[in-house]
């Protein structure tokens, strides 16, 4: 059982892939979005996880809704927003994450046995 995590070198962080809602759609649908723009791959959600809320570097409040993912097909080549992509052991994940509120997250989803894709 492996997590993906992604660093991407303009914010210098490994977190979880993540983004914006489009205006009328769901989280689910962004979810799927972003994964499969930040990291090429196909999606499915196994199930929903959790959100994070924090000030937007910008100095916006955001709210990030996570599911539980399996990929279904793809393969990550970095691009714009995302320089590299791991998988890793969950015993690996706590510590390769940058932010307090990722690892918080992690917490929840260490004791499902489902493959942590991405959020949205």
């Amino acid at each position: 059982m492996q997590v993906a995590c992604i660093f991407r070198s303009a914010r210098r962080d490994w977190t979880f892939p993540k983004g914006k809602l489009d205006p009328g759609e769901t989280f689910e649908g962004a979810a799927l979005r972003e994964v499969w723009e930040e990291t090429g791959m196909r999606c499915e959600i196994v199930r929903f996880v959790g959100t994070t809320n924090y000030t937007h570097r910008k100095g916006k409040p955001k709210i990030v809704a996570y599911y539980l993912m399996n990929v279904a097909d793809g393969q990550f080549a970095p691009n714009e927003e995302v320089d590299e992509l791991v998988w890793l052991d969950l015993v690996e994940v706590r510590e390769h994450l940058t932010w307090d509120r990722d690892r918080e997250l992690f917490e929840l989803v260490e004791v499902m046995p489902e493959v942590l894709a991405l959020g949205n």
